[in-house]
């Protein structure tokens, strides 16, 4: 089966200042630039050393003492990438020019209030704005995608994401003790990606809990995304199975009604380290109507390869090759709004018994 997942690279060169210098970016954002050729032109850090680390290591030519120096000297047809905390979005956004391009970090924001300043921010200066939600542009995503859109696995009647690992928090100290850990930093991730499959949810159920010995505010999250009585979306993760890597799992399974899809993450399993993809399908055998499961093999994962794509759809939209800006901020409130219904969810609970 010839699949075609990868993302179409854009025609012209667009210089990248990357604001921010943490681990993501040096995991992720600068390995993935490298294997795409992107020019990353400069780089700034509030701690200046980090991005001198950073462009030593990766031959960066421009380090700038902060976002106004920067700014400065950028070219004009710059592409911006911030990379920190959502606090610090609105200021940093105040400050680029007017119709620039800038690709920010997830969220977008810390709550859906301040996701709403972020989208009015960027309207009134008329930004070409996207949020870095690379889950959507993963090779076994976009693998699936085409599946899907293709009709080979018919009508998608069941998506659900799977995640029962061991996360090791302390990797990320900056939001380590942020009070919406779970849902806000990482089951976003999945929210998003299911919108970007069957857009926005009627409404949404979910509970997200604490761990009786850790001091996170959430590590383990159920939520139910209704899409109708014929559609079954519900995302599960557990981020303490601290019991080995035997019954650890991380997945995405979509069921349709002529077969399914279902794609092992491995980057979260073992993390950071990571265990291999895999990707299957599973379609009806024209003989006997059986199904059999088969494995297809893909390249790239989500971590870096699928930076590339959120990259390369905003440049490739600025300079008009791509027609749709895929994960707009505009796009991307509507992902807010359902992490917001989560915890009003959370919040408000079940039917009590006892009024029964």
């Amino acid at each position: 089966m010839n699949i075609p997942y990868k993302p179409l690279l854009p025609n012209t060169e667009q210089p990248i200042i990357i604001i921010g210098a943490s681990g993501i970016v040096k995991d992720a954002h600068l390995p993935a630039y490298e294997m795409a050729g992107f020019n990353v032109f400069g780089i700034t850090n509030r701690t200046i050393s980090k991005a001198h680390d950073l462009a030593k290591q990766f031959k960066i030519a421009h380090v700038f003492e902060n976002v106004a120096h920067a700014v400065q000297h950028a070219p004009s047809n710059a592409v911006y990438d911030i990379t920190v905390l959502p606090d610090q979005y609105i200021e940093i956004l105040e400050q680029l020019p007017d119709g620039t391009a800038v690709l920010i970090q997830k969220p977008m924001g810390n709550d859906l209030a301040q996701a709403r300043e972020i989208v009015a921010v960027c309207e009134r200066k008329k930004l070409v704005a996207a949020i870095n939600f690379q889950l959507r542009f993963a090779s076994f995503v976009s693998a699936a995608r085409y599946i899907i859109n293709e009709g080979i696995i018919g009508d998608l009647y069941d998506l659900e994401f799977k995640v029962t690992v061991n996360t090791p928090w302390e990797l990320f100290p900056l939001i380590k003790e942020h009070p919406r850990l779970e849902i806000l930093f990482h089951s976003v991730h999945y929210i998003d990606c299911i919108r970007s499959f069957l857009g926005n949810p009627k409404g949404v159920m979910a509970k997200t809990a604490k761990h009786p010995l850790k001091k996170l505010s959430s590590c383990r999250s159920t939520i139910i995304l209704d899409y109708g009585e014929e559609m079954h979306v519900v995302i599960n993760t557990n981020h303490d199975h601290h019991f080995g890597p035997k019954h650890e799992e991380s997945y995405i399974k979509w069921e349709g009604t002529k077969g399914a899809i279902k794609a092992k993450m491995g980057l979260l399993m073992n993390y950071p380290d990571g265990m291999p993809d895999e990707f299957e399908i599973a379609l009806a055998n024209e003989e006997d109507g059986t199904y059999e499961w088969k494995k297809i093999e893909l390249e790239g994962s989500w971590f870096p390869e699928a930076f590339i794509g959120t990259m390369s759809n905003l440049m490739r939209f600025k300079e008009g090759s791509d027609q749709k800006l895929l994960a707009s901020v505009q796009d991307v409130l509507d992902t807010m709004k359902v992490v917001e219904a989560c915890y009003i969810s959370n919040k408000n609970g079940g039917v009590a018994l006892d009024q029964l």
